[in-house]
């Protein structure tokens, strides 16, 4: 493991021994990532703008999920390792939500050379799953690759990974401003459980606001 690794892995640490500490199951859900306190403000951590193209040849935007919380992950369509179970457990989520118009999905091919549009749109049909629930994007791989730091989640080229990509199996929350709230390991259908009371947490939330 490389000096940098072992810092994002220190860092990632106290990111979740906090995020463990400070809920429960009746409070709302934290704000993940680093704060900054400016005069009486607090910011939180925020996902950057994006821009990338969906299966339906589309622009996504932060803008497409506007006043919209939406579970976000990476993947490539020939992953031979975790991404079947990954989207196994985000199946799960679309199907409980189907009927819930506050939540969306976002899924970052990160095989950008090998994942194009219309195979997208291959696998999105084989997935049954509509496009306007949930994005299975490509675009600029330097900026998808990116803006998976700005998730704490991993995607990157490795000729010794299986498939020749590095990339993290975890489903991240996302609330309506960009703010991540809650992240889950997708290959662990019980931690998917948890994750989806956080969903309902933050649903909950956006109701009331």
């Amino acid at each position: 493991m490389t000096s940098l690794n072992k810092t994002f892995a220190l860092y990632f640490l106290s990111i979740c021994l906090l995020y463990s500490c400070s809920t429960d199951t009746d409070s709302k859900l934290s704000f993940i990532g680093e704060v900054q306190i400016e005069g009486t403000d607090t910011i939180y951590h925020k996902v950057p703008d994006f821009l990338f193209i969906d299966q339906d040849s589309n622009y996504i935007s932060n803008e497409s999920f506007q006043n919209k919380a939406y579970v976000v992950d990476f993947f490539f369509t020939s992953c031979p390792t975790i991404c079947p179970m990954v989207k196994k457990q985000m199946l799960r989520i679309y199907e409980r939500y189907e009927n819930e118009d506050g939540l969306k999905f976002l899924s970052h091919s990160i095989d950008t050379r090998r994942d194009s549009v219309p195979h997208l749109k291959r696998y999105a049909t084989n997935l049954g799953i509509s496009s306007t629930r949930w994005h299975l994007v490509t675009g600029e791989k330097s900026k998808i690759y990116d803006i998976a730091d700005d998730y704490f989640s991993v995607a990157k080229e490795d000729p010794s990974a299986p498939g020749g990509y590095d990339h993290s199996g975890r489903l991240i929350l996302v609330d309506p401003n960009g703010h991540i709230r809650a992240f889950c390991d997708g290959t662990n259908p019980k931690e998917v459980d948890l994750f989806m009371e956080d969903i309902d947490k933050l649903l909950k939330e956006m109701n009331e606001q």
